[in-house]
C-alpha cells in the first residue's frame, strides 16, 4: 500500500511538472490540482450523474448480451464437434474485426441510441467470453468425465452440469471479469460518436478545451471501474470458494 501511495504521488509530481514546464502543447494538459474544482462544477451543473446513468444503462446492456451470448457459444463450440465444425470459419473471419468497426452499423440499426451502444459493447464482451469458456471446457481433464459416466451422468445435460461448467468455472469466471473492463474500454469509444453518457461528455469538454473536464470523467470511469471489478472478484472467490 505504501509504495502504491508513493507511485501514485510521484505521478501527480510528474503530471505537474508537465504542466507547469509545458511539456505538452500548450492549453491541453490540465493542472492536476484544478481536477477537484472541476470535479464539483460537473456535479454542480448538473452533467456527471446524468451521464453517469446513461453510460450505465447501455453498459448493463451490452455487458449481459455479450457475456451471456459468448458463454453459450463458447461452451457450444467445445462441446459440440458438430457445432464448432459450423461456425470456426466464420468466428476466425468475424474475430479480428474490432468492435468500433461495427459502429456504422449500429447507427444504421439502431441510430444514435442506447441499443447502439449497447451492441457494440457486446461485440466486444462476447469474444472475451467465447474465448474463455471454450478455451476452459476444453481444458476439463478428460478423466472426470470417464468418472462422471461411470456414476451414471454420461447424458450431456448431466456432463455438462456436473463436470463441464464446475471444471471450467474458474476460466469462465476470468473472462466474464475481463469481459466487466473490455465493455467499459468500448463504451467510452462508442460515446465520442454521440451517444449520450461520458463518453460523449469528455468528447464535448475536449471540443472546448476543458481537459480537467477530461479528466474528471476518466477518473469518474477509472472509480466505477474499480468498484465492479472488486463486487465480481468478490462474487468469483464466493462462487471458487471449493479451491485450495
Amino acid at each position: 500500500m505504501t509504495f502504491g501511495v508513493a507511485g501514485l504521488a510521484a505521478f501527480v509530481a510528474l503530471w505537474k511538472c508537465a504542466f507547469v514546464f509545458t511539456w505538452a502543447p500548450s492549453g491541453t494538459l490540465p493542472d492536476p490540482f484544478s481536477i477537484p474544482a472541476a470535479l464539483a462544477a460537473e456535479y454542480t451543473n448538473g452533467h456527471l450523474l446524468p451521464a453517469l446513468g446513461s453510460s450505465l444503462i447501455h453498459y448493463v446492456w451490452g455487458l449481459a448480451v455479450g457475456t451471456v451470448a459468448g458463454f453459450i457459444v463458447g461452451l457450444l463450440a467445445a462441446t459440440s464437434p458438430a457445432f464448432d465444425d459450423v461456425h470456426h470459419l466464420l468466428a476466425r473471419i468475424l474475430r479480428p474485426i474490432p468492435p468500433l468497426a461495427w459502429v456504422v452499423f449500429a447507427i444504421a440499426w439502431f441510430q444514435v441510441s442506447h441499443a447502439g451502444a449497447a451492441f457494440v459493447i457486446s461485440i466486444g464482451v462476447f469474444w472475451v467470453n467465447y474465448f474463455a469458456t471454450a478455451a476452459g471446457v476444453a481444458g476439463v481433464d478428460p478423466r472426470f468425465y470417464e468418472l462422471a459416466r461411470a456414476f451414471g451422468h454420461g447424458g450431456f445435460v448431466a456432463r455438462v452440469t456436473t463436470v463441464t461448467l464446475p471444471g471450467a468455472a474458474p476460466g469462465i469466471l476470468s473472462g466474464m471479469r475481463t469481459g466487466v473492463g473490455q465493455a467499459w474500454m468500448t463504451l467510452i469509444a462508442a460515446e465520442l460518436l454521440g451517444v449520450p453518457g461520458m463518453g460523449q461528455q469528455m468528447n464535448s469538454a475536449a471540443g472546448v478545451g476543458a481537459y480537467d473536464a477530461v479528466v474528471v470523467y476518466m477518473l469518474a470511469i477509472s472509480l466505477i471501474y474499480s468498484l465492479s471489478d472488486g463486487a465480481f472478484a468478490l462474487v468469483q472467490n464466493r462462487v471458487l470458494r471449493w479451491r485450495p
